[in-house]
């Protein structure tokens, strides 16, 4: 069975900093690209950040310079570091796992960015 459990979503001030993770188990990890998206209330879902096998890295405009993304392929796992975080990247972040015809998604973690 597989799972993708992301954590460490939560309320921060404008300026602050998140580290989003993703646990998977049920795949063989080191094949997957990774990627993490996020969906805002009324919008549609869209691509934040994605690292391949390789650890090639591409990113969303709205949040290069500011998010990075790394993988730990020991541990299973996906990060998304979000710095200098603004109101606009508030949304339900999640990760994904895509290798081939195979795509699966976690839960969702929800990011709220307000003073």
């Amino acid at each position: 069975q597989v799972q993708l459990v992301e954590s460490g979503g939560g309320l921060v001030q404008p300026g602050g900093s998140l580290r989003l993770s993703c646990a998977a188990s049920g795949i063989t990890f080191w094949h997957y690209d990774m990627n993490w998206y996020r969906q805002a209330p009324g919008k549609q879902r869209e691509l934040v950040a994605k690292i391949t096998t390789g650890r090639s890295t591409n990113y969303a405009d709205s949040v290069k310079g500011r998010f990075t993304i790394s993988r730990d392929n020991p541990k299973n796992t996906v990060y998304l570091q979000m710095d200098s975080l603004k109101p606009e990247d508030a949304a339900v972040y999640y990760c994904n796992a895509h290798y081939d015809i195979n795509d699966f998604w976690g839960q969702g973690t929800q990011v709220t960015v307000s003073s």
